[in-house]
C-alpha cells in the first residue's frame, strides 16, 4: 500500500471519528461561587450562583439553594462568561479551504449573477470537524456568512449554534460586499455597485417590470430583496473605507433598511454617524495596517473609538476566520489592550452580536430565562493564555475535546488508538 493511500485513510479515519454526534442531553446544574460576567446591564457578579434547569437560567445570585438531584460545581472563584461568539464565519459549510469541494458559502452563476435568495445555511453540516475545534476554545454560536462568488450581493447566512444543531436559530442575513471588495464583481467600479444596488432596488420594489430584459434578479431574488428592504432582517455589509461606508449610512437611510458593517477598518472616523444610526459594526481588532487602499485609517483603536461613540462593537475576524476561530478571543484582548473596556470587549463577544443577528432574547448573556450556553474558563477568557475548562449549551456539557486535542494525545503521549471525542 502506497504512502499516500496510508495517509488518505488515516486522514478518513479522522473525518469518521469527529461526524460521531454528540449524545448528551441537558443537565441541572447549579455552578457555584463563579465569578459571573452577565454581559447585561448587571456587568460582574462576584462569588455568585449560577442555576441551571432543564437546558434554561432559571437563577442567578449568591448562596442559591441547590435543588435535588442538581449536581454541584463549585468555581472556586474562576469566570463563567456566555459561550462566545465565533465570527462571521463558514464553519459548517467549509472543511478544506483548498478543496472546492468541501467549500460552499458561494454561488457562481454567469447569468443574473446577483442572486440574494440563494441560502448557504441549507448546505450548513453540523457534523464539520471545525465545530468541535471552535467549541473548545468556549466558542458557542457564529454567522455563517454567505461569501461573493459571482456576484456583490453574495446570499443568505444565519446564526449557528455549535451544539450539533442542524438549523439557524433566528432570522436570516443579507450579506453585501462593497468597495473594493466587491469591486471585481460590479464592473471594477465602486461607483459600479451603487448603481447596480439601485435597479434592484427598483426591481424589487416594482418600479422595474419583472420581465424587463435588463432585469438583474430572478423573482425569488426580487421577493428576497423586498423583504429586506420592509426591514424583515439585516443586511450586513463588508466595507472598510469611510467614503463607502458614508455612502452606505446614506443608502440605509433613503431605503430604510436595517444594517451592519463587516470590517469597517476606517469605521471609527465616522463614529458619531454610526452611532446616530445605530449600526453595529464587527471589528477585526487585530487590523492595523493598511493592507488595502480602503485600510490606510487602520489602527488598533478602532474598536476603543468607536465604542467611546456609542456604536455597538463586535468582533470578527478577516482572513481564514473558519480554521482560526479561536483568534477571536486574541481580537478582543488587543482591543482592550488598546483601549476598549473589558466588559465591552465581552460584550463584543456575546451580547452585542446577538442584538445585532436577533438572537438575544434566547443567547449572548447570562440572564434569567436565557438558554443555558455557558463557559467556565480556568483564567481571564480574554487572554490567550488561559482556556475553557467546562462549556454547556443549552445545559448540554460539551466534550472538551477534538480532533486537533486527539491528535496532540496521541503523538505526545504515544497512545495507540484515537478515542471518540465525542461520546
Amino acid at each position: 500500500m502506497s504512502a499516500s493511500l496510508v495517509f488518505l485513510r488515516r486522514v478518513a479515519l479522522l473525518g469518521a471519528i469527529a461526524a460521531l454526534p454528540v449524545v448528551a442531553s441537558a443537565q441541572d446544574v447549579l455552578v457555584r461561587n463563579a465569578t459571573v460576567h452577565t454581559a447585561t446591564a448587571r456587568g460582574t457578579l462576584n462569588a455568585s450562583d449560577v442555576l441551571v434547569q432543564g437546558g434554561v437560567i432559571r437563577a442567578i445570585g449568591p448562596a442559591l439553594a441547590a435543588p435535588a438531584g442538581v449536581e454541584v460545581i463549585d468555581a472556586g472563584g474562576r469566570p463563567l462568561t456566555p459561550a462566545l461568539f465565533g465570527g462571521i464565519t463558514d464553519i459548517g459549510v467549509e472543511e478544506v479551504s483548498g478543496e472546492a469541494s468541501t467549500v460552499d458559502s458561494a454561488v457562481k452563476l454567469e447569468e443574473q449573477p446577483q442572486r440574494p435568495e440563494f441560502d448557504v445555511t441549507l448546505a450548513y453540516n453540523p457534523d464539520s470537524v471545525l465545530i468541535p475545534v471552535a467549541r473548545v476554545e468556549g466558542i458557542g454560536f457564529t454567522a455563517l456568512g454567505a461569501n461573493s462568488g459571482g456576484g456583490f450581493i453574495a446570499g443568505q447566512g444565519g446564526v449557528m449554534r455549535l451544539d450539533g444543531s442542524a438549523d439557524p436559530l433566528g432570522p436570516r442575513m443579507l450579506f453585501v460586499r462593497m468597495g473594493a471588495a466587491g469591486s471585481e464583481l460590479s464592473g471594477s467600479s465602486r461607483a459600479a455597485q451603487w448603481m447596480l444596488l439601485d435597479q434592484m432596488v427598483a426591481e424589487a420594489r416594482g418600479r422595474i417590470a419583472a420581465d424587463s430584459p435588463h432585469a438583474l434578479l430572478t423573482p425569488a431574488g426580487r421577493a428576497t430583496l423586498a423583504r429586506y428592504l420592509a426591514g424583515n432582517g439585516r443586511i450586513v455589509v463588508r466595507v472598510d473605507r469611510a467614503a463607502d461606508i458614508r455612502q452606505l449610512l446614506r443608502w440605509a437611510k433613503r431605503e430604510q433598511v436595517r444594517i451592519a458593517i463587516a470590517g469597517g477598518t476606517e469605521a471609527w472616523r465616522l463614529a458619531p454617524q454610526l452611532a446616530e444610526a445605530a449600526v453595529p459594526v464587527f471589528v477585526d481588532a487585530l487590523s492595523n495596517l493598511p493592507a488595502s487602499f480602503d485600510q490606510i485609517g487602520a489602527t488598533l483603536e478602532n474598536a476603543a473609538r468607536l465604542h467611546a461613540a456609542g456604536v455597538p462593537v463586535a468582533f470578527s475576524q478577516d482572513g481564514d476566520a473558519s480554521h482560526n476561530a479561536r483568534k477571536i478571543r486574541q481580537l478582543a484582548g488587543n482591543a482592550v489592550a488598546n483601549g476598549l473596556p473589558w466588559e465591552a470587549a465581552l460584550a463584543g463577544l456575546t451580547r452585542v452580536p446577538a442584538q445585532a443577528l436577533g438572537v438575544a432574547d434566547r443567547i449572548g448573556s447570562i440572564a434569567v430565562g436565557q438558554q443555558a450556553d455557558l463557559v467556565l474558563w480556568e483564567g481571564d477568557p480574554l487572554d490567550v493564555g488561559h482556556y475553557a475548562e467546562r462549556m454547556w449549551l443549552g445545559g448540554r456539557a460539551m466534550p472538551m475535546r477534538s480532533r486537533q486535542t486527539e491528535l496532540r494525545d496521541r503523538y505526545l503521549h504515544g497512545t495507540s488508538t484515537l478515542p471518540a471525542y465525542r461520546r
